[in-house]
């Protein structure tokens, strides 16, 4: 019998493989769990209505009644700090996804096809990137109106440079590669080449840039809604409960702001140390 260890043959048991050989993934990966439960089934199990209000109980610190305290009109800080999850990760995940589509589409044309779409597409890209991005989105948000899809957008153009131009770089280096003509000569199309022969190389860099746009996404949503361009109260939404708490802190009532933040703190590092878990997780070359 060999002694070589065997490698995962299936998705399942290579993503075991991979959690089990990186402590620090299962830890991100468990995080993540953790912020999904929230945001399914957080507005069931929360034990107030977010939106109810109590001037009876109004700036309680935390108790075993309320575990974050009481906001200035009474409302329980956690339920609200839990029912905020599903907002702030779904616009977190819908603009980085509408992005990385974009994104990836636009550069894999660029970079595979070149000439004028890549000079065109460079030039585009340098536009917007000649902006500070949260100006931008501040922007693109005051324009449109301070709706969620709005946010959406707003997020989705500020990031879709980052995917562009690690696409293009990808597919230009590796469109003339030994794997890619050979595909080219067994009679597939372009498209079909591109598609699913170069653009799969691309994904694990790319990942690494999803966990980071995640927390930026997150971190854009919530400094638009602290700064009233976001979300409109009386919506639980992390940066809106900031920027709330803010007013109290030098009164005294730190839970308002610091419950809010340790929450909007947590999401993003667990985006931030997810990066390297997925591209393992999708690296074709992890599963030779």
């Amino acid at each position: 019998m060999s002694d070589t260890p065997q490698l995962p043959n299936s998705g399942w048991a290579h993503l075991v493989y991979v959690l089990r050989a990186n402590p620090v993934t299962l830890l991100a990966f468990g995080l993540f769990a953790f912020l999904i439960i929230c945001a399914v089934f957080g507005p069931s199990i929360v034990p107030y209505d977010p939106l109810q209000t109590n001037a009876a109980v109004a700036l309680q610190p935390p108790s075993w009644d309320h575990w974050f305290g009481t906001d200035q009109i009474g409302r329980d800080v956690f339920s609200r700090v839990i029912v905020a999850t599903r907002l702030d990760l779904s616009i977190s995940i819908a603009a980085v996804a509408l992005s990385f589509v974009v994104g990836s589409i636009l550069g894999g044309i660029a970079g595979y096809w070149g000439g004028w779409l890549d000079a065109v597409l460079n030039r585009f890209l340098d536009t917007i990137m000649a902006f500070p991005l949260f100006v931008l989105a501040m922007g693109i948000v005051a324009a449109l109106g301070n709706a969620i899809e709005n946010i959406i957008y707003a997020t989705a153009i500020i990031n879709m440079p980052f995917y562009a131009r690690l696409v293009r770089a990808e597919v230009n280096i590796r469109r003339d590669a030994g794997f890619a003509r050979a595909a080219k000569l067994s009679g597939n199309s372009d498209l079909r080449v591109l598609a699913f022969h170069i653009f799969p190389n691309a994904l694990p860099p790319m990942m690494v840039q999803v966990s980071l746009n995640l927390g930026w996404a997150i971190l854009n949503a919530a400094g638009l809604s602290f700064i009233g361009l976001g979300v409109r109260p009386p919506t639980p939404e992390w940066g809106i409960m900031v920027a709330e708490g803010a007013n109290f802190i030098v009164s005294g009532e730190w839970w308002l702001a610091v419950f809010p933040g340790l929450w909007l703190m947590i999401a993003v590092f667990t985006f931030n140390l997810l990066g390297d878990g997925l591209r393992d997780i999708v690296d074709p070359r992890k599963r030779t």
